[in-house]
């Protein structure tokens, strides 16, 4: 994930959780915060922040490893392009998505994107 870095720390998750908004698709759930300006490092240098989580409602540990390698790979192929720099952003595991195709997860996460209003139309870096 290029120009994407990760959100680690359970504060993190918490922040977003708490003070973001929402969006629930069939096969993911995206929550996104803006961040101040003056709270991200210069030395992280990443235009926007990323965590995955896939509660036990998922599945068993394979399950949710499976959900959450998804989730990445429908966020490598989306966010670089479209998703709107200075956010942190936080995709939550469903039931749904192992069943989901991935072009319906692709779909789903776009949609979510838009619905936020953290679409970033154009698609250039």
């Amino acid at each position: 994930m290029a120009g994407i870095a990760r959100l680690k720390r359970r504060a993190e998750f918490l922040r977003v959780a708490g003070k973001g908004r929402k969006s629930v698709t069939p096969g993911l759930i995206l929550q996104a915060l803006r961040r101040p300006v003056d709270a991200v490092p210069a030395a992280a240098g990443a235009a926007l922040r990323v965590g995955f989580t896939a509660s036990r409602k998922v599945g068993i540990a394979v399950l949710r490893n499976r959900a959450r390698r998804r989730l990445r790979a429908a966020v490598d192929r989306v966010m670089p392009l479209h998703a709107a720099e200075g956010h942190d952003y936080v995709l939550v595991a469903r039931a749904g998505t192992i069943r989901r195709p991935f072009a319906s997860l692709v779909s789903d996460l776009e949609a979510a994107l838009k619905q936020l209003g953290a679409w970033r139309a154009g698609g250039e870096r």
